[in-house]
């Protein structure tokens, strides 16, 4: 693995900025969700079949008078929105700064708590057509049926071949327990390329690949591994306390 998160897909070297505006964008884009929590399961199926990521448009389509998608998103019966006090949490993060308090990942997880910041997420990169269409399918199921919390992935960048991004969320990264539990679910729903974990602490404060802190930008890796019995992930640690 080249870095932190993952092999850069083209050959322009993004700043940190640049990947924090990127998901900004996606962000504020109109989202195409499937909400388990009052809609009936029967209708995943059929609504699987009609957004799947591989021909959901990043940014539309004029000529079809589709409109950009930032997000496809699955909600179950365990998916809460965290609420967060995010101009709360920027302004802190830059006091610190100013005090030249040592940015570290103590320094993040103590603001996280500060301000109940506290869901995270596995990230796996999939390449476009049967194979993420697949892993999202598999994915949203385990939403639906309550065995995950919550997930979204990115839609088709149109004439690129951009993996897409899925994103599988866990209640509190400060629980190492929950933490791997949840990649546990996500093997058990048929998942088993590698993956990475990151706080949503860290997307709030743009803490991405090349930031200007050197932090790496998730705190786990995870490989699923074929040799052991039975089958499991090898976790490893990527932070220092």
């Amino acid at each position: 693995m080249m870095d932190c998160e993952t092999v850069v897909q083209n050959q322009h070297k993004s700043t940190s900025e640049e990947y924090a505006a990127e998901a900004l964008d996606s962000d504020m884009d109109p989202w195409v969700i499937f909400d388990g929590r009052d809609t009936p399961h029967s209708e995943l199926q059929p609504w699987l079949a009609a957004h799947r990521p591989s021909s959901v448009l990043r940014y539309g389509d004029p000529n079809q008078g589709l409109e950009p998608v930032g997000w496809i998103a699955v909600y179950g019966c365990k998916t809460i929105i965290e609420s967060v006090d995010i101009y709360g949490l920027e302004h802190s993060w830059e006091k610190l700064q100013q005090a030249g308090v040592p940015i570290t990942f103590s320094a993040a997880k103590r603001l996280a708590l500060d301000y109940e910041c506290l869901c995270g997420k596995w990230i796996l990169y999939v390449d476009s057509g049967f194979k993420v269409d697949h892993a999202w399918a598999c994915i949203s199921r385990a939403v639906v049926d309550g065995r995950l919390r919550s997930a979204k992935v990115s839609p088709s960048v149109k004439g690129s071949d951009q993996k897409h991004v899925m994103c599988i969320y866990s209640q509190d990264f400060t629980n190492e327990e929950d933490v791997f539990a949840v990649d546990g679910a996500i093997r058990a729903a048929g998942i088993k390329c590698p993956m990475l974990y990151k706080p949503d602490v860290y997307t709030y404060l743009g803490i991405y690949r090349r930031n200007q802190w050197g932090l790496c930008p998730t705190i786990y890796e995870s490989k699923f591994d074929l040799q052991c019995t039975p089958w499991c992930s090898r976790i490893i640690r990527r932070f220092e306390e």
